[in-house]
């Protein structure tokens, strides 16, 4: 059995950021995959994934052991640093997302921008720059000197000065990519920006350097008939361009079709397929696998420009296919179903082991995966705990699958696939819950490992800095020079 210890709340006081950032007002936002209805959306089955306030009373949290301002770990895990919320960043719907890393900087994606991190330091983490520039989820990658952010909430312009929200009913209205120059973390400033259709809720960085340029795979979803830019059917990605030595002339590149018989139209349970949510490529295997809200998908792309769908994937306890990992020697695929669209408590017996999980498949032979297994942590969240799979990434260790993974307020979980078919977690830290009285959105969006840390963006509480000791011997793994979580590469 797995030993495990509770302690208070780590408590870190940073002082506020300049007086600029200090004045802006908040900006009220929602979990893009919350439970509210997208406009224009009439399908029946769009929010059967979603789970009602009657379901959630009823679900059985007698288990969950954590009260708010405890912390529970493993002896193999702790937190070594946690930089808080500042600034334009600090407020409760200002969220942090995603994560990306290059050299020792680490790129912290929130819904009011970008905050870059000097993390050289372990144990003490520090603001280098914050890039306030609203509209979420702010997704990030980055690539020599290039940082990349996704908007997926309609604006009135895609610059970041004077930026508010804006209907998506008017023509005039802007989502998509934006692009900056962060050659000199301490001074980053804004090229450029591309306009692509609904948005880009997430985007894949594809690099194309015998082309001299990088390209993005733009996701995006929840078309609507009262949206000019944002028209149904949308089963496409776009693919957007940016020549490195000219970024300044980034643009759509194409548009392929990847669902031209309209996808999964959805169920009682599953969300209907409407573009993608996330995909993640393999360049050096020529593969992708995609998460596309009813549907998990393998796609070949030796060809960047025109990926191809080698085979779909189906699977009756997926209510939203997220997001997918391979693992190192691209023979397997971690997908997680983000059920209840992150912002529900389904990590509790009543829910069970197989929704709200992930699943791994065998896909030796892309064109047909092989179903090996489901993985859930089975600590009890409370019912004021979203808890759900969500974003992580594989440890660089030849001849072993070690996964780290959010759970949202499930905490950040370090899972063992070797056995693909018995997952077992070998690690976890887990915080109790914000509230003991209402859910409050709140925990580890994204956790990674990157150079002998797994570094954590927390929705409420900001970077976590957490130490991952033996079996694994993280601290002696190959040293990586970036991280863009999406973008795999075989082990050096």
């Amino acid at each position: 059995m797995t030993r495990w210890r509770i302690h208070g709340r780590l408590l870190v006081v940073l002082s506020l950021m300049a007086a600029a950032f200090a004045l802006a007002a908040p900006e009220v936002a929602a979990h893009p995959e919350d439970c509210s209805p997208h406009a224009g959306e009439t399908d029946e089955h769009d929010h059967s994934y979603c789970i009602s306030d009657e379901e959630i009373a009823g679900y059985d949290d007698s288990g969950a052991n954590l009260a708010p301002g405890q912390m529970a770990n493993t002896r193999n895990v702790h937190l070594v640093a946690n930089l808080p919320k500042s600034g334009p960043f600090a407020g409760e719907a200002q969220f942090g997302s995603d994560l990306a890393f290059w050299g020792k900087y680490a790129f912290q994606g929130n819904y009011n921008g970008v905050q870059i991190t000097d993390i050289s330091e372990r144990d003490d983490p520090r603001i280098v720059s914050q890039i306030y520039c609203p509209g979420s989820q702010n997704d990030v990658s980055v690539w020599k000197g290039l940082l990349f952010t996704s908007t997926d909430s309609s604006r009135n312009h895609s610059g970041c000065e004077n930026n508010v929200p804006q209907s998506a009913t008017n023509p005039a209205s802007w989502e998509g990519i934006r692009i900056f120059d962060v050659s000199n973390p301490a001074n980053p400033s804004m090229i450029t920006a591309v306009e692509t259709d609904c948005g880009s809720h997430t985007h894949t960085l594809v690099p194309d350097e015998a082309n001299g340029r990088v390209l993005l795979y733009v996701q995006s979803y929840a078309p609507a008939a009262n949206q000019p830019d944002c028209q149904p059917p949308h089963d496409k990605i776009s693919i957007v361009a940016v020549p490195l030595a000219a970024p300044q002339l980034a643009h759509v590149a194409a548009e392929p079709v990847l669902f031209p018989d309209g996808g999964y139209p959805g169920d009682s349970y599953t969300r209907a397929t409407s573009g993608c949510h996330d995909i993640t490529v393999y360049p050096a295997l020529d593969l992708a696998a995609g998460a596309c809200m009813g549907e998990g998908i393998i796609l070949d792309i030796s060809n960047p420009m025109n990926p191809q769908v080698l085979s779909k994937i189906f699977d009756s306890n997926f209510a939203f296919w997220h997001s997918a990992t391979f693992t190192n020697d691209g023979s397997k695929v971690v997908f997680t179903d983000e059920l209840g669209g992150g912002g529900a408590p389904t990590c509790n017996p009543t829910v069970g082991p197989e929704r709200g999980a992930d699943a791994i498949y065998d896909i030796s032979d892309p064109t047909n995966p092989v179903f090996l297994s489901y993985f859930k942590i089975d600590r009890t969240q409370s019912n004021t705990e979203n808890c759900v799979a969500h974003n992580g990434n594989f440890l660089p260790i030849a001849g072993k699958d070690i996964y780290v993974q959010s759970w949202y307020q499930g905490g950040v979980s370090v899972v063992d696939f070797t056995n693909a078919q018995n997952p077992k977690e070998i690690g976890f830290l887990d915080r109790g819950p914000l509230s003991d009285t209402q859910l409050i959105l709140g925990g580890s969006w994204s956790s990674y490992w990157y150079n002998g840390h797994i570094f954590s963006n927390d929705i409420q509480k900001g970077l976590d800095v957490i130490a991952l000791a033996d079996p694994i011997r993280a601290g002696r793994l190959p040293k990586l020079p970036y991280l863009n979580a999406q973008t795999q590469e075989p082990l050096r």
